[in-house]
């Protein structure tokens, strides 16, 4: 039987009115694929910190790893040890090269006021080799990729005496190809006896790596579970006690007339000759693999990435998409995958964000603001998409993901648009959180609203789609309707792209 590495026994952590981690019992083996899997707030990133020495649990606990004590070790203690956490957000450093970044540890060993450049690229060769990475040593971070950047820091862990990676949501920025090669990395360390603790709210990878997957809600463990004991419907269940009933949009109205049209679109290097049609009330789902040119589209139906050649026809009329004004000015309403950036402005209320694309709105004859129509816009918007906020003057930064999004869906929703498109929503959200967002979706295409739906999860664009197309290299490969088959002919769409 494998030696368990990590055995965390009895192990509580207690915040002001929160239990955030109740009496937790786990174990991880040594070369083990580990999954950890729950809803935002499930206590997962409490037990990570907790690993990491960032925090200590309650008195009581009983923690080992690889045979010693982890009692009241801190942060270094546990890089000594032999345990690193790769958070989503990387900790490199941008304006140092590749080399300087993979072998960094060397300057805690340098005592004179000399570097010693060839045991730097020694080092940083060495560990790149077991992971077969092939970068520029002299390349600064900042120009790479984040999958390569990821690589890097992977690296950079080899040069000490790793046995522990933690990653922590570690492809919500990766394209299909770079998840492929992030799971070749971690199948060549277990190889080498490396275990990894892999956290993510994608399921369907959770089914492609995990030899183990521990379930986590409201700080307890749920259990342990073989992958091939569960199937996407058990394992939402376990992380949310909701059993969460899938259903179809409702079908479109048969004199639903055609709301867009694209004919022949392209751009050099984004998409080349994109023609489909978007009905009253459809949800068109477009997939394929990061990188397939579906943002690009996107940005160029919001007027940000404009066409080079082809046309755009909104309710008949040709569109002339310049800039994003003229496609708010039509009525198209972009959503975008990276609301963090693109959607909101953090250090905002929840007020200005929810009211931004239509404060024009809210003058007056003199030109001044009305406050009372600004407020009632808000709080109407937080009713209709039941937003969780502590008031509208508390700073968006505050709000959790699933009601951060609800928050870029609400101001463009407030431009009263004809074309929605939502470009990965529910990136980086929980379980509740996606079916909340979906259900609201499914309800604006009943009241006529074209929408599409851009996401990489296949099991989201199926089970929220009317249709589906699927993008690769920047062409349309095929449409697929839901069905029976549909899972497994879009799986091996995304295969043979």
């Amino acid at each position: 039987m494998e030696q368990n590495l990590l055995d965390l026994r009895e192990t509580t952590k207690l915040y002001p009115g929160v239990r955030a981690l109740d009496n937790v019992n786990f174990t991880l083996r040594e070369g083990e694929v580990h999954c950890l899997v729950g809803e935002n707030g499930s206590g997962k990133s409490t037990m990570i910190k907790i690993v990491s020495g960032v925090i200590e649990p309650e008195p009581g606990a009983h923690m080992t790893f690889d045979g010693q004590s982890m009692d009241g070790q801190s942060a270094l203690d546990a890089i000594e040890m032999g345990i690193r956490v790769i958070y989503q957000d990387l900790a490199l450093f941008p304006n140092l090269t590749v080399k300087e970044n993979v072998a960094f540890g060397i300057y805690n060993e340098t005592t004179g006021p000399t570097v010693n450049w060839a045991e730097v690229e020694r080092r940083a060769k060495e560990a790149m080799a077991l992971i077969g990475l092939n970068l520029n040593l002299d390349r600064k971070v900042s120009m790479l990729s984040i999958a390569e950047q990821q690589q890097v820091e992977i690296a950079r862990s080899l040069t000490g005496n790793l046995k522990l990676l933690i990653l922590d949501e570690p492809t919500a920025s990766l394209t299909r190809s770079e998840v492929d090669r992030l799971f070749a990395t971690i199948a060549a360390l277990k190889k080498r006896g490396v275990a990894t603790l892999f956290v993510s709210h994608k399921l369907n990878e959770i089914f492609e790596i995990a030899e183990r997957v521990t379930v986590f809600r409201d700080g307890r463990k749920i259990g342990v579970y073989q992958p091939d004991e569960l199937d996407h419907g058990k394992l939402v269940y376990l992380m949310t006690g909701e059993k969460v009933e899938i259903e179809p949009p409702e079908p479109i109205a048969q004199d639903a007339e055609e709301l867009l049209r694209v004919e022949n679109l392209s751009r050099d290097g984004n998409y080349k000759d994109i023609s489909f049609d978007l009905r009253e009330g459809e949800i068109l789902g477009i997939t394929g693999r990061l990188g397939s040119g579906r943002t690009e589209l996107a940005l160029s139906l919001f007027g940000m990435n404009p066409a080079e050649s082809g046309e755009v026809y909104l309710n008949g009329e040709k569109l002339f998409l310049r800039n994003n004004s003229d496609a708010t000015r039509a009525g198209i309403a972009y959503v975008p995958e990276n609301r963090l950036t693109q959607g909101l402005v953090m250090a905002q209320s929840i007020r200005t964000n929810l009211t931004v694309t239509v404060l024009k709105s809210f003058l007056n004859k003199v030109g001044l603001i009305n406050p009372d129509k600004v407020n009632g816009t808000a709080n109407r918007w937080v009713r209709e998409l039941s937003i969780k906020i502590p008031d509208l003057n508390a700073a968006v930064q505050t709000l959790s993901g699933g009601n951060a999004q609800k928050i870029v869906l609400s101001k463009w929703l407030a431009t009263d648009p004809k074309v929605l498109i939502l470009d990965e929503p529910t990136v980086g959200i929980d379980v509740l959180a996606k079916d909340s967002v979906h259900s609201f979706v499914k309800r604006l295409a009943a009241s006529g609203i074209g929408i599409i739906l851009i996401s990489d999860e296949v099991h989201e664009v199926l089970y929220n789609s009317h249709r589906v197309l699927v993008m690769d290299r920047g062409r349309i490969l095929d449409e697929v309707f839901p069905g029976p088959k549909a899972e497994e002919q879009l799986l091996e769409r995304f295969n043979l792209a």
